[in-house]
């Protein structure tokens, strides 16, 4: 059961780089002020995903998914190797 827990919780780190790679992609597609802005101003990124959600739906939903296996994967994990106590 630890090793199932330790391969979630490896498969949401790959799926929450991927998707968030992808949003700061989208944000930069759209302008390149907002590209800048999500990556250096705080709660842009998510300023951006309320005002442009037709093009960062996807990429924020896998993202809250990647968060779900985490902490479903983290329960998995032995009590001294928790990711998130």
């Amino acid at each position: 059961m630890e090793t199932f827990g330790l391969i979630l919780v490896i498969i949401s780190f790959i799926i929450g780089i991927y998707y968030s790679i992808v949003l700061i992609i989208r944000a930069f597609q759209t302008h390149i002020l907002w590209g800048l802005g999500y990556l250096i101003v705080p709660f842009v990124s998510l300023i951006f995903v309320i005002m442009h959600w037709d093009v960062a739906k996807k990429p924020f939903l896998m993202s809250l998914l990647a968060l779900v296996i985490l902490f479903v994967g983290n329960s998995m994990l032995p009590l001294e190797s928790k990711i998130i106590t």
